[in-house]
């Protein structure tokens, strides 16, 4: 909350790199729109895919994996969750898919933060959807999730109920007063509610589902279509390198928010420019036979079932679906079920 206290020093000179982040963020926003409105039945394909890539990606930046065809299956709710981490890949699934199917209707209160810690846990025996007992820190962890550095000891425990309210009650008056941009309070929330760490476990994976649940607010659907958590686990470096240069000095309200909201701004910008990429790369699929293969092609999971097809692509009867998918088959490129099964299998992906 400590930059809530004071936006107009922190957020009250834009710099000019900041200003060309929120140009950029902008335009692409307008040609991500203009696509989905011109083009929809295209997006159901990034769509899936960034579900399972969102949901693998945030886990594995806290050291919470499966292999790559459990978290697809889980995803999917093909499969039910066998051990602790798959349980809690499960919880985040869950609370994607309530931020994708209502984030504007849900209310952007602490009572909604708690709710979805709730649910990240309700799988689990960890008592999830209150705030910490002991005190915490945002640290560094590398790739086997040992930790290498702490960035930022939380606010105490004691603290933590006040802190979450007073955020709350500041970010509600700024969307309100409407003297800064909506994105730059959006990243603000997200670093304060960091640096308050207000759970005992979780933080970061909360912090990555309210990032989509403000940008949906803030009129920003990018986060639907491209994984922001993906993006996010593929620049750690730079995540954590960010919080460190924006944390000294938050306790007094001294501290530089720049370094963190730009990078904030750079990963809207990256998944803007890989929705245009990858759009236009579908969109180039005019024919429903090559909007098939490129289904096919773009699945993490090499598992899927004839109606994982007609999801996606509502518009294709399911005799054109069988049709490619017979083609396919015979020259070796996917796999049909056995009897009573209904599980298809993709053998490569240079179809």
């Amino acid at each position: 909350m400590k930059t809530f206290q004071d936006l107009d020093h922190h957020l009250g000179m834009v710099p000019s790199q900041t200003v060309t982040a929120l140009g950029e963020v902008s335009a692409g926003r307008g040609r991500e729109e203009a696509f989905r409105l011109q083009r929809p039945q295209i997006l159901d394909t990034l769509t899936e895919v960034a579900r399972i890539q969102s949901t693998g990606s945030s886990n594995a930046i806290e050291a919470i994996t499966a292999p790559s065809q459990r978290i697809a299956e889980l995803v999917e709710e093909k499969t039910a969750p066998r051990n602790r981490s798959e349980k809690e890949i499960a919880g985040y699934r869950n609370v994607l898919d309530t931020i994708h199917a209502n984030a504007l209707e849900i209310p952007f209160k602490r009572s909604i933060v708690e709710q979805f810690h709730r649910d990240l846990y309700a799988l689990t025996k960890i008592p999830g959807g209150r705030f910490k007992r002991s005190q915490n820190e945002v640290a560094r962890f590398d790739s086997a999730g040992k930790k290498v550095a702490v960035v930022f000891e939380g606010t105490t425990p004691f603290e933590t109920p006040m802190a979450m309210d007073e955020l709350h009650e500041r970010f509600d008056q700024a969307v309100k007063d409407r003297q800064h941009p909506r994105l730059l309070l959006a990243g603000a929330y997200v670093f304060d509610f960091l640096m308050i760490h207000p759970f005992d476990d979780g933080n970061g994976r909360m912090s990555r589902l309210l990032t989509l649940l403000l940008l949906y607010q803030a009129g920003h659907e990018v986060g639907r279509f491209i994984s922001l958590e993906r993006l996010i686990e593929k620049s750690k470096e730079t995540y954590y390198e960010s919080l460190e240069r924006s944390t000294e000095g938050w306790g007094s309200g001294e501290h530089d928010i720049w370094p963190w909201l730009d990078y904030f701004l750079g990963i809207l910008t990256w998944a803007y420019n890989e929705f245009e990429e990858r759009a236009g790369h579908l969109g180039e699929a005019s024919s429903k036979g090559d909007r098939i293969r490129q289904f096919l092609r773009a699945r993490i999971s090499n598992a899927f079932e004839f109606a994982d097809l007609e999801r996606a692509l509502p518009d294709i009867s399911a005799t054109q679906i069988r049709r490619e998918l017979r083609k396919l088959r015979d020259t070796g490129a996917v796999e049909s079920p056995g009897p009573g099964r209904k599980v298809w299998r993709r053998l490569r992906d240079d179809f």
